[in-house]
């Protein structure tokens, strides 16, 4: 079991930067290191490395993989194991993203297969759930994310540092947001849903994903339930990440 004790903001640069946007997960670190926020960015793979020898081992700021593959290791051409991420540098991993669950077709289960390789490689899974718009007009947001809940987070994570995050799949680069009343609706219930299954307390980060700037960041991270958001392409900027980061409670 564990508690939580700061709020995470986490940075999803997807398929952007080559090795020249190092140095903004440099300016990121050293514009932060009086921060009590936990910091993460999840670069592309190929940046990984470089990252990781850039921002030096005792760094602050946390690096993770946008997806790992299920298996240890073997032949599956183009796929990231969790042992390798770790390996480079890694300690955490996105997992269940909506462009992964949508675009890649990822069910829940291998969402879950994911998540139990990535806590035996020693890394922190970030799982994502989110309901479509089409989900949500049909008033099935509640059954979408507990299944998605109770899919996509496997056992093995009992006992373990895990985090959620909570992406409506219609906010997503999109430039709208959801209400102040859909977010503490949907964090209500996936609080409720963790702590029956893993125990009241059992307190893992929940973040809040989808068109996330540093001009509504304040306002989100405030809300009951929040803590800490799921930043997209305002991460790619360090000054817009670190204003995102500065506004946290």
């Amino acid at each position: 079991m564990f508690m939580t004790s700061n709020t995470l903001i986490a940075g999803n640069w997807k398929m952007n930067g080559l090795l020249s946007s190092v140095d903004q997960a440099r300016t990121v670190a050293d514009g932060s290191s009086d921060s009590v926020v936990k910091i993460a960015i999840f670069p592309p793979f190929t940046l990984l490395h470089a990252m990781a020898q850039s921002l030096g081992a005792d760094s602050h700021v946390i690096l993770g993989g946008q997806d790992c593959h299920h298996e240890d290791n073997g032949a599956y051409t183009g796929d990231v194991s969790a042992a390798q991420l770790r390996d480079v540098g890694a300690r955490m991993v996105l997992l269940g993203h909506s462009e992964r669950r949508h675009g890649h077709k990822e069910p829940c289960e291998l969402v879950a297969l994911k998540a139990s390789a990535a806590a035996k490689a020693g890394l922190e899974p970030l799982i994502c759930i989110g309901e479509t718009l089409e989900q949500r007009k049909e008033g099935l947001t509640h059954a979408v994310l507990s299944k998605q809940l109770r899919d996509s987070l496997p056992d093995d994570l009992i006992g373990k540092v895990f985090h959620v995050s909570y992406e409506p799949v219609w906010a997503i680069g999109t430039g709208m947001i959801a209400t102040d009343e859909q977010i503490i609706d949907a964090f209500a219930l996936i609080r409720r849903v963790i702590s029956e299954r893993f125990g009241d307390d059992f307190k893992p980060h929940l973040l809040y994903g989808g068109s996330v700037k540093p001009d509504n960041a304040a306002e989100v991270l405030r809300l009951e339930g929040v803590g800490g958001a799921l930043v997209g392409g305002a991460s790619l900027k360090a000054a817009d990440f670190l204003k995102i980061i500065h506004s946290a409670p």
